[in-house]
């Protein structure tokens, strides 16, 4: 940990952790480990979206960092992650997750979020090293891990700027709602995407916000609602709405 800006920080985690206080942040960082341990553990899927093969190296340490905090440019040397090291890097993962739970499905896939602060070149070397990194680590182990095309759908089906942000970088919610329509077309089966439609219906109800609360008609939508949710919990006694 070190103290910059008034605030602790740590070069591996997100500034929105950084704290005034160094036994806060400590605190903080140790309980999230817990925490994804636990999370690891107890995952039936993971997920693991890629953004960027370029990275910041700390000169005073020679290690990677996860955020730069701020700290001046000239304390980091920029470089850009080689094949065989992403490789390498994805094979720990997988060791990494399989050693404490080896029964976990993995997913992964790149990020179809261009970094265009990088440059436009750059940005396609960064996403082509991860693709070809991923694609060689699956060659390797026989097609046992699973790989979600989300930035070749971006790409080449989406490839109109109507399907961009206003910063013509992320995708807008169409894009992400055909993108996750053709996840669930892969990964869920018919019958969760029926248990995960009468979910949604729940979820809309539960956030509309009635004109009048005390009128007859609200109070049947209310008796309705019960139903439905208790129709889901006989199913699912986990679910708590």
């Amino acid at each position: 940990m070190f103290f910059n800006n008034e605030r602790w920080h740590n070069f591996d985690v997100h500034s929105d952790l950084s704290n005034l206080n160094k036994e806060s942040l400590l605190r903080e960082i140790n309980h999230l480990l817990i925490a994804t341990n636990n999370q690891i553990v107890e995952a039936s899927h993971i997920i693991i979206t890629y953004g960027t093969s370029w990275v910041y190296r700390n000169k005073h340490t020679n290690k990677l960092v996860a955020n730069c905090h701020k700290v001046p440019q000239n304390q980091f040397d920029k470089e850009l992650l080689s094949v065989p090291t992403i490789e390498e890097s994805i094979q720990n993962t997988i060791n990494l997750i399989e050693k404490i739970n080896p029964n976990c499905t993995i997913i992964f896939t790149v990020s179809p979020v261009r970094h265009i602060k990088d440059g436009f070149v750059e940005n396609q070397r960064s996403k082509a090293n991860l693709i070809a990194a991923l694609h060689s680590t699956f060659d390797n182990l026989h097609s046992t891990k699973s790989y979600f095309p989300s930035y070749e759908i971006m790409m080449d089906e989406l490839r109109d700027y109507r399907f961009y942000g206003e910063d013509l970088l992320h995708p807008n919610q169409m894009a992400i709602d055909y993108i996750w329509e053709r996840f669930v077309e892969n990964y869920v089966s018919d019958e969760a995407i029926s248990s995960m439609n009468e979910i949604e219906s729940i979820q809309r109800d539960l956030s509309h916000r009635p004109f009048n609360p005390s009128s007859e008609s609200y109070k049947k939508f209310q008796i309705q609602l019960d139903t439905k949710i208790n129709n889901v919990k006989s199913k699912f006694p986990f679910m708590n709405f």
